[in-house]
């Protein structure tokens, strides 16, 4: 783990170019398939590992470059990579530490989208996928044998906002560790705490995922992801990446800079606004519960506050469940004029969406228990709207479930 000498908004802002130099403040677009070769030398140069030598886009890209240099800053960690997607990210990552014969040990809660990756891929790898409590995370030292090579779990979950106790879920994998003799990674999806908000890096996690589409691009305008942890992990997820082809366009690395520089000053409006509307859900008799870590009534409030960065709050998502079941939850997304009813998260607009329709659509009965999401639930991502506007949005929403 790399320790910062600046604070995040500064690593946001500047990625590590602390010091004076002659050049643009903005980082080039470097907008190519290819590159020109000053001489054939230029190959063998590349083929003996030299980082310097530029080939091809999908192997490697200055703009990318600077983007996952600017990634590792505000992570803590010694690289990142940039990739296509949350599930580019989450595909590499886990392909990288991973192979036919191993098991992969995952909390049950889960995006809807991870939860299919190890459902109905996975096993066509030979790799098996078991599930753990959460809330239990001592079982992992008999659970955990000789063939298991990853844990991987979220917190906060999607959509549900469970919070897994990450000091708890470390020393258990490192008691089995010991025990077996064998390294496990610890990989966690960060997508909907950001660093600014949870560090696992400093808890102990080997590795970082996130959809840098949400709260990192922060403006519903790119798609990406990002896999951030030592260079050797790194480099082994860049190789999954490069021969599974779920490379980052230049274009969207260069938008990403663009909103890492107002990383922090939005993700810490978004957190203060989703704190505020979660108080106010919580009073408001057309909502049945409330899922906000910042509130005193999650069941997991305490080692949300343990474990999240100290004043800086609780994240921008909060979770309602309203009466009449999935009907009542259309009515309010439907209603809403202010909040935009869209299936993504983290932007600057308050985005709001049915989890039975969006992320977990299509799961059976039994799959929706596993993952705490019921009918009801409607998932929204607080933007970064005047809060005055938001609550009277949703009142009126709301008031048309009779």
């Amino acid at each position: 783990m790399k320790k910062p000498t600046h604070g995040l908004a500064t690593r946001a802002i500047h990625g590590k170019h602390m010091h004076a130099f002659k050049g643009p403040v903005a980082p080039p677009i470097v907008q190519t398939s290819t590159y020109r070769f000053d001489n054939s030398h230029d190959a063998v140069r590349y083929a003996q590992g030299d980082p310097e030598v530029y080939v091809y886009t999908r192997y490697h890209n200055p703009t990318v470059r600077t983007a996952q240099e600017h990634l590792a800053e505000v992570m803590g960690t010694e690289q990142a990579l940039l990739t296509a997607s949350g599930m580019a990210a989450i595909s590499s990552a886990t392909l990288a530490v991973t192979k036919a014969g191993d098991t992969i040990i995952s909390t049950p809660a889960l995006y809807g989208g991870t939860y299919r990756f190890f459902r109905d891929i996975l096993p066509r790898h030979g790799i098996t996928v078991r599930y753990c409590d959460p809330h239990k995370p001592d079982a992992l030292r008999t659970m955990i044998t000789p063939a298991t090579k990853l844990v991987y779990f979220e917190s906060p979950t999607n959509p549900t906002l469970a919070v897994v106790d990450i000091p708890a879920l470390v020393a258990a994998v490192r008691a089995a560790q010991r025990r077996t003799r064998r390294h496990v990674t610890i990989m966690c999806d960060n997508t909907f705490a950001t660093s600014l908000n949870q560090r696992p890096i400093e808890l102990g996690v080997d590795v970082v995922v996130e959809s840098a589409t949400k709260y990192l691009g922060g403006h519903s305008d790119i798609i990406a992801g990002v896999v951030a942890g030592t260079a050797a992990m790194v480099a082994d997820a860049h190789f999954q990446m490069k021969y599974y082809g779920g490379c980052a366009d230049p274009f969207a690395a260069y938008l990403l800079l663009r909103s890492m520089k107002t990383f922090a000053l939005r993700v810490v409006r978004q957190n203060a606004s989703a704190m505020e509307l979660a108080s106010w859900f919580e009073r408001h008799p057309r909502v049945l519960r409330v899922l906000y870590p910042g509130l005193r009534s999650h069941p997991e409030h305490a080692a949300a506050t343990r474990q999240m960065v100290p004043g800086a709050g609780y994240g921008g998502m909060v979770t309602i469940e309203v009466p009449g079941g999935v009907k009542g939850a259309v009515k309010v997304c439907d209603a809403l004029q202010v909040a935009v009813n869209a299936m993504s998260l983290g932007g600057a607009e308050t985005l709001v969406s049915i989890p039975v329709y969006s992320s977990h659509v299509g799961m059976s009965a039994r799959e929706l228990k596993r993952h705490g999401v019921t009918p009801g639930m409607v998932r929204i991502s607080v933007g970064l709207e005047d809060v005055a506007d938001l609550k009277a949005d949703f009142d009126r929403a709301l008031r048309r479930i009779s």
